[in-house]
């Protein structure tokens, strides 16, 4: 009987241990799907998606885009990635989008700052450092509760997490000027205190989603929360790991990544409502491409255990990649809204592509990219 468990015991270790070799990704591969989906989106660029009229450079989709743009542009091997985007800063005067305060419109201020790393041009981030400045020196006095004057002027939602915060902590990095950090760190602390749920370690969307119920479950939108969840990576990324401000960060972002572990469904992908999955069946790209990210990031950073989050992000990245088109394009993509809704396979938008690619990113580093 005891050789016989022990038999067992070396056969369930030998299927483990071949389960994961199984799950190797060849990085090239990765590579590839990326150049497709980047190119597609590239020549796709000025169509029109969710609204009725193409984005604007400046706009928060688009923004959403470059972030995952400029990872791909650094390992593409190729500087027309980079020039494109050169262009779109030059061609708006390295400015941010139109609205001073709100978080959506300076989205674009991590693809400047990106972009200033490579080149080393002071205009390329020039307007971003006077206007959060302006900021800094006239916060806004505006309360966090939907629909009070001016509440969009804070981060009253979960999306701009991902947003703003990753500006002010590339400034930080940049400048080494800790007024930035102080700043982004008081606004962050006030929107995790408003809208973290602490027994689901998930963000809502809103104020208006706390109390509400969907078929019974609590309504956390997998978008807003994979904004915030590539956010914290994003934030991480900049700042010292022996400082108390990555200690409070990297505890949010260990508290979600547990959880997302957890919810993940058996296909891959995250749900639209993300305790929700049997009432919203339909795969979704965005949210998950953002979740796949910060988990793979998470690995390679040594912060998540890789035989724990390894098959998840084998899982995830996958599915993700059967939801590309033969020619490029990233389906079931959710279109601009604000709570679970509808994907459908031949359905995209921009800003899923920016979560793809930096999806990508990750996972090719995690399986032996250079």
């Amino acid at each position: 009987m005891k050789n016989l468990q022990i038999f067992l015991a070396i056969t369930l270790l030998f299927f483990s241990i071949t389960s994961i070799q199984a799950q190797e990704i060849k990085p090239g591969e990765i590579k590839q799907v990326m150049k497709k989906v980047a190119d597609w989106q590239i020549k796709h660029y000025n169509e029109i998606y969710s609204r009725e009229k193409p984005h604007h450079q400046l706009d928060w989709t688009n923004g959403a885009l470059y972030v995952g743009m400029v990872k791909w542009a650094e390992m593409a091997g190729d500087d027309s990635y980079y020039e494109w985007m050169k262009k779109i800063g030059q061609d708006n005067s390295w400015m941010l989008h139109l609205r001073k305060y709100h978080a959506d419109d300076h989205t674009v201020g991590q693809m400047y700052i990106e972009l200033y790393r490579k080149y080393g041009d002071e205009k390329m981030i020039e307007p971003t450092k006077q206007q959060f400045e302006f900021i800094m020196y006239h916060p806004s006095k505006s309360v966090l509760n939907f629909g009070t004057p001016y509440h969009h002027d804070r981060w009253n939602w979960c999306d701009a997490l991902f947003m703003s915060p990753p500006v002010w902590a590339k400034l930080y990095k940049l400048t080494g000027e800790q007024k930035y950090l102080d700043f982004m760190m008081e606004e962050y602390k006030v929107t995790t205190d408003f809208l973290f749920d602490k027994k689901e370690n998930l963000y809502y969307r809103d104020e208006t989603f706390m109390g509400k119920l969907d078929h019974g479950t609590k309504i956390f939108w997998s978008r807003g929360n994979g904004w915030v969840f590539a956010g914290l990576a994003n934030i991480l990324t900049e700042l010292n790991p022996q400082s108390k401000e990555y200690k409070y960060f990297l505890k949010i972002y260990k508290k979600m990544a547990q959880k997302l572990l957890e919810i993940q469904t058996p296909e891959g992908y995250w749900a639209m409502s993300l305790l929700g999955q049997e009432f919203y069946p339909t795969p979704e790209t965005s949210g998950s491409s953002f979740f796949i990210s910060g988990l793979a990031w998470g690995i390679n950073n040594g912060i998540l255990d890789k035989d724990t989050y390894l098959p998840a992000v084998v899982k995830g990245w996958n599915a993700m990649v059967s939801y590309v088109t033969e020619d490029g394009m990233l389906g079931y993509v959710q279109p601009i809204g604000a709570a679970p809704g509808n994907a459908r396979p031949d359905k995209t938008e921009v800003y899923g592509t920016g979560a793809f690619l930096s999806a990508g990113s990750e996972v090719y580093k995690l399986f032996g990219g250079k």
